[in-house]
């Protein structure tokens, strides 16, 4: 057992791999051969891959960017999600607006096609025992995607912060939107949790008002 499996906890894995490309799925069939890895199915489209799997259960889908059957890549990834696989996406990744769109679907890491095989080994055993993939590829396209930062601030929210973060007390705040003093601290817990929630911590009302304006709803020079 190698000593990635040992910490994972994960020897066999039952793994998936569709790509257009006859070579490649040959590479990666001989690639599960050698690391204990038993091969579900080995196909060219996400529905063929299925239709191999049968009523049987797989851990990993390794899956390519971009399939000819013309598929998006979110239904892809939502597809194989919705059978219980956890989804790779193994790719020249040389189109990072669909790496984020399969990030953003549901997909749990990226690897390059450039990279070893004993690196896409690695990331089959950790998302395989769900634990976190978290290579140079991937964060880039999650920090390079708007999608994954935004704190989803209600509109009321929105109000509340930026009256709050330009400078009000809570109770101008309240006086401003006619609501109670408790509401108005109410909403913003709620925005410093959503924050915090997505990385981007405010702890304080400096912090609060450097999240507003990052998110255009204080332009900077208003202050």
């Amino acid at each position: 057992m190698s000593s990635l499996s040992q910490i994972t906890g994960v020897e066999e894995v039952k793994v998936v791999v569709i790509d257009d490309h006859e070579a490649i799925r040959l590479a990666l069939e001989t690639m599960c051969e050698q690391n204990n890895f038993k091969l579900m199915a080995s196909t060219e489209s996400v529905d063929k891959a299925l239709s191999q799997l049968g009523d049987s259960s797989a851990d990993v889908a390794v899956l390519d960017l971009s399939l000819a059957d013309g598929s998006s890549v979110e239904e892809n990834v939502q597809n194989l999600l919705s059978r219980g696989l956890s989804v790779l996406v193994f790719s020249i990744a040389d189109k990072a607006q669909l790496v984020r769109k399969a990030l953003r679907a549901g997909a749990a890491a990226l690897v390059p096609k450039s990279h070893s095989m004993t690196e896409l080994v690695e990331a089959i055993r950790m998302v395989a025992a769900g634990m976190l993939v978290n290579n140079l590829q991937t964060t880039a396209a999650i920090e390079s995607d708007q999608e994954f930062t935004k704190a989803n601030l209600s509109p009321r929210e929105q109000e509340v912060l930026s009256l709050y973060a330009s400078g009000l007390a809570l109770k101008q705040v309240a006086f401003s939107l006619k609501i109670t003093v408790s509401t108005a601290k109410e909403h913003i817990d709620r925005v410093r949790t959503k924050y915090a929630n997505i990385g981007r911590p405010a702890v304080n009302k400096t912090e609060l008002l450097l999240r507003a304006i990052e998110d255009g709803l204080i332009e900077e020079g208003n202050l």
